[in-house]
């Protein structure tokens, strides 16, 4: 049962093979066995999940079932979810527990999706490697002793080791991307402002966007329908048509065009990861497609340029932890002054200061133009390239990740060389276009990530390419020894 897609959990559902609180209930054993190895849930949420299951069940024999009522997932632990405790991965917020639920949480619990708990993050969602959560690293399945990526590592981590079939995650440079690369499962970030940031606690308002880590496009195809469309609760929500994206999955790809970024294929990339992505873009010619190869200019300014903005933003957002109205406070300051500094240098991790600190350089007076503008300027080449290679191209494919999952601890002293890992995920959240990662083969033993980019509101396109590349590969398919 573990190994299911959510898309055959749901069918089974539905046809009364299994009930609701049988999944959840093999869920959650599941988790007591493995998770204390892998460390992928912070909170797990067992009598509100059976409880929810039940009420699954009741709504199914009234005939009011949903296509996915019932199916056990998790939510990443960055997503406020009334009653219980959102952490973000932080001291800061340990013990913090929310009035309310986020839309997203609203939207896939008035789905009758069952939530079995909250999953291990990168502290406020900074990191690549799943290694600054305050409550310790989460661990790669194919090998513990290696990152699942980051920050929405505890999701895809317990995706892959089949914990639960889906899970939701956050996209600021990648962060949905590279972990489901280092795992080896699907893993959709939308365009910005397809799916609402509201009760998603923010690191970088301008890049962070909520969307889906899953076994299949199917099934990121399914949650993806439930989660996206206008809210009137979030002031970057698009206004836009949501799209059926079941409807186009199985659509020909005979004559489509990808394009294929050259700076993609750099010094820094892996030779077997390179190997496997030039397979899988063999399978798309094979499937009738047109594959040529294609410029982007500016991408290679992608890292530093998202090391300014995103920084800059955080600086803002963290802001408002301070010790006052919510989250950790240090007791017995002796001044205002004294409460402020005390509860940030003791509510923070260490990379979640070193962003705050290099936000707060590129706003100050004096640095403002020479950096957070200059990097605006050069956020809107990065974005127009982008625009400039979709006029000629359906799609852009290339790998995900310049190398599979590295070591825990092999890059924690080294920030410079843990964020290059992100080197081909951050354009597409600078230009705000939509981005999956699928698994395509194996280096050094570990998965790969293929990387299909697609232009703005493009998500039907992106899944369409995913699930008819996974229709004619079993990369998916392929588990951990761990299950």
């Amino acid at each position: 049962m573990e190994r299911q897609t959510l898309s055959e959990q749901a069918r089974a559902l539905q046809a009364g093979q299994v009930s609701s609180r049988e999944l959840t209930q093999a869920s959650l054993e599941r988790i007591r066995e493995l998770d204390p190895g892998l460390n992928t849930f912070i909170n797990v949420c067992e009598a509100e999940a059976l409880a929810d299951a039940d009420a699954a069940d009741a709504a199914r024999g009234r005939g009011e079932a949903g296509p996915l009522t019932g199916v056990p997932f998790a939510h990443k632990d960055i997503f406020c979810t009334r009653g219980v405790a959102t952490t973000c991965g932080s001291r800061m917020l340990e013990n913090f527990v929310p009035p309310y639920d986020a839309t997203v949480v609203a939207r896939l619990k008035d789905a009758g999706l069952v939530c079995v708990g909250k999953t291990n993050m990168d502290e406020f969602a900074m990191g690549s490697s799943n290694e600054t959560s305050y409550f310790g690293a989460v661990k790669n399945p194919w090998d513990p002793a290696r990152t699942p990526g980051g920050s929405s590592g505890g999701s895809a981590a317990a995706v892959a080791a089949g914990l639960v079939a889906a899970a939701t995650g956050t996209d600021t440079g990648g962060s949905i991307r590279q972990p489901a690369a280092l795992t080896g499962i699907t893993g959709i970030k939308p365009t910005y402002g397809r799916v609402s940031r509201y009760g998603m606690i923010a690191f970088a308002s301008s890049l962070d966007q909520a969307g889906v880590l899953a076994q299949t496009a199917e099934d990121a195809a399914q949650v993806l329908q439930l989660m996206a469309g206008f809210d009137p609760h979030d002031s970057t929500s698009a206004q836009a048509e949501v799209p059926d994206y079941a409807a186009t999955l199985n659509a020909d790809l005979k004559g489509k065009r990808i394009g294929v970024p050259r700076e993609f294929f750099d010094a820094g990339l892996d030779a077997e990861s390179e190997q496997a992505v030039r397979a899988a873009l063999a399978v798309f010619e094979d499937l009738g497609a047109h594959v040529d190869e294609v410029s982007l200019p500016h991408v290679g300014l992608s890292v530093p340029t998202y090391y300014i903005v995103a920084p800059a933003e955080a600086s803002s957002n963290l802001s408002r932890f301070d010790g006052v109205r919510f989250g950790y406070r240090h007791e017995g300051a002796e001044s205002l002054e004294d409460l402020y500094k005390l509860t940030r240098q003791e509510g923070f991790g260490a990379e979640v200061k070193r962003r705050i600190m290099t936000g707060t350089y590129v706003l100050s007076a004096g640095y403002y133009d020479a950096y957070y503008l200059k990097a605006q300027q050069t956020r809107e080449l990065i974005a127009e390239d982008f625009q400039a290679a979709f006029k000629d191209f359906d799609l852009l494919v290339g790998p995900t990740t310049p190398t599979p999952a590295f070591r825990l601890g092999e890059k924690t002293d080294d920030p410079v060389q843990m964020y290059l890992n992100d080197i081909y995920t951050i354009g597409v959240n600078l230009a705000g276009l939509p981005g999956i990662s699928v698994p395509c083969g194996f280096a050094q033993g570990l998965p790969v990530g293929l990387q299909l980019m697609g232009p703005a509101f493009g998500e039907p396109q992106v899944l369409n390419f995913a699930h008819q590349y996974q229709q004619h590969t079993d990369w998916h398919r392929q588990a951990p020894g761990a299950s």
